[in-house]
């Protein structure tokens, strides 16, 4: 049995603790969250214990779930790390680069585990695309988000816009040669709304666009590669490739068009996107990567590899005016 103990259950935490309770072989121990009105909530409808103190939670457990606002992730990290215990956060792992290669460190050398929280990883317009050969030489992404102050202790780059600069490592096999941006701040201190440029060695480029100021949602990827292109829709959970045709395509729509090197026909195919939970999977996958002894999904340098372009981003956009 894996006992959890989960650091902060705020909005995102409750979705944590309805999660962890379907998982099984999980313990939840209890939880600690500062907040004693929200504690007080919490502890009665989900029955738990609430621990008043970090360490006294942290010598009960054997894994942490850190759902804490950012600008916490690291003493909670640094503090459950150095007890020896496996550890879930949140996205961004840290808030700052300084802390995000200590606890890369300190998770070396402890030997434990680390998964950081990209839940896009598990969508299942992404999971849908398994065993498709992805090798995209020009990406678009859109997300776009009404405003909500929940969050709002980070810039757009780091509350939004790491989920795609995540997905996009992912995909890209290639070093990010160039990088440019631009932001506004207008209904806080940072950044709310960004457009970003980065160019990979191999010469494929990605623009991505993310606002926490529209009116309407928006969590869209288009992929172009050579004969193919890709729509990831992670709002509606929908995946669309449109490619040449080729063997292995029978189940697909094709219709003919007329190219200057000839007549060819494309495959328009709608690949099954399972019903999952999200962030129930990667909780799950945390499981399984501390039972089985396997590395994480989303890995301590995988996360701090988006942290380090996100923070770039910012640095490109520091001077960026705010809006009266």
């Amino acid at each position: 049995m894996l006992k959890v103990g989960v650091f902060g259950v705020g909005h995102l935490g409750k979705f944590h603790l309805n999660n962890w309770k379907e998982i099984k072989d999980v313990e939840i121990v209890g939880f600690y969250d500062p907040d004693t009105q929200n504690a007080k909530t919490v502890a009665a409808k989900y029955d738990l214990t609430r621990f008043y103190t970090i360490e006294e939670l942290l010598n009960k457990i054997d894994a942490a779930d850190i759902v804490a606002p950012t600008p916490h992730h690291f003493e909670l990290c640094e503090a459950a790390i150095k007890k020896g215990k496996h550890v879930f956060v949140e996205k961004p792992m840290a808030d700052t680069m300084e802390q995000g290669k200590q606890l890369v460190q300190m998770v070396k050398e402890a030997g434990v585990k680390f998964q950081v929280g990209h839940v896009e990883r598990f969508n299942p317009a992404f999971l849908a695309l398994k065993n498709i050969t992805l090798n995209p030489m020009f990406i678009e992404v859109h997300r776009l988000a009404e405003f909500n102050p929940r969050g709002t202790e980070v810039s757009v780059i780091l509350d939004l816009m790491i989920h795609d600069i995540d997905i996009v490592l992912k995909l890209v096999k290639s070093d990010v040669k160039n990088i440019s941006a631009s932001g506004v701040a207008v209904m806080t201190d940072t950044p709310d709304i960004a457009n970003v440029r980065i160019e990979f060695n191999n010469g494929c480029v990605a623009n991505l666009t993310s606002s926490r100021i529209s009116m309407k949602k928006m969590r869209k990827m288009r992929l172009f590669q050579k004969d193919a292109y890709i729509g990831i829709d992670f709002l509606d959970k929908k995946t669309e490739i449109i490619k040449l045709q080729s063997t292995g395509d029978e189940d697909g729509f094709t219709f003919d068009i007329d190219t200057p090197s000839g007549n060819k026909t494309l495959a328009i195919i709608n690949p099954p996107t399972e019903s999952v939970n999200a962030i129930k999977e990667e909780l799950l996958a945390f499981v399984e990567a501390i039972h089985s002894n396997i590395n994480t999904t989303v890995t301590e340098n995988d996360g701090l590899y988006a942290m380090e372009i996100a923070h770039r981003i910012l640095e490109k956009i520091s001077n960026t005016p705010t809006l009266a």
